[in-house]
């Protein structure tokens, strides 16, 4: 085989990679493949975000705590500029948090940035301004590695039927039991990279790291008292990663030592 026709060969398995249909998760690296595009996804989303703001506002369940609501949106403003060195497009998002008393919700980011939070979760773990970052950034990194694109993407290629629609599709993937399980693989991938990139951004953004572990270590308790998750690592491997990154970032001095001030470090 000669020279020239593995240098083409190369260049057609590149050019494959690069075409629209694949990316990769910024940090980690890892490739994706991917059906729909960002833009569809975005807007469908964002509809879906709003019908269930406009739901928690109709039971007066929105924004009812306006000190910790305004406590999020500072430490998530570092977040964001964080996010846009990492995903430049994010730069374009528009950026939109909610806090929820319904008991029902921890957290969640959809994808272009649309968070919520639950303000009896914060409580319970009674959160610092450094794990909520540490929460805040896995949510976040959901959205930066375009986690909820990639497993539409993925849920289509397993159960592609006749006239599906995104949206068609998107209520499929949170009702159809079966195609949960069939994705629980990546969801567990997906999990462990959120913890790495939204740690990523919760450093890149002056957050200590100690408080990364002590926000695992919270997580860890509040395992052991419920039923496991399938979808997520195990508290002690989460917990060891971030203890991993402790020792790699301990020496530096992070901008929000003692939750000072809220601005973004300098890189």
């Amino acid at each position: 085989m000669s020279i020239r026709y593995l240098f083409i060969a190369g260049l057609v398995g590149l050019y494959a990679w690069l075409t629209p249909g694949h990316a990769q998760v910024p940090e980690t690296g890892r490739w994706q493949e991917l059906a729909y595009s960002t833009a569809a996804v975005n807007a469908e989303t964002a509809d879906r975000y709003q019908e269930h703001i406009d739901a928690l506002r109709a039971r007066k369940q929105l924004d009812q705590d306006q000190v910790l609501l305004n406590r999020i949106q500072t430490i998530a403003r570092s977040l964001i500029v964080a996010a846009s060195k990492l995903k430049p497009d994010s730069d374009t998002w528009k950026w939109e948090i909610h806090i929820t008393s319904d008991q029902q919700i921890d957290a969640y980011c959809m994808a272009g940035g649309k968070i919520l939070i639950g303000s009896e979760f914060v409580q319970h773990l009674k959160l610092n301004d450094g794990e909520l970052a540490t929460l805040l950034g896995h949510e976040m990194a959901h959205a930066i590695a375009e986690h909820h694109r990639e497993e539409l993407s993925e849920a289509l290629h397993i159960n592609a039927q006749p006239g599906d629609t995104l949206d068609v599709m998107m209520g499929r993937l949170e009702t159809d039991i079966s195609m949960q399980f069939k994705l629980a693989t990546l969801s567990h991938i997906q999990e462990s990279e959120a913890d790495q990139v939204g740690m990523v951004l919760a450093h890149m953004a002056g957050w200590e790291s100690a408080d990364m572990v002590s926000f695992f270590q919270k997580l860890q308790q509040t395992e052991a008292d419920s039923a496991p998750n399938n979808s997520y690592p195990s508290a002690k491997s989460r917990l060891s990663m971030a203890q991993g990154y402790n020792k790699l970032w301990g020496k530096f001095t992070p901008v929000h030592k003692n939750n000072s001030a809220h601005r973004p470090r300098s890189e």
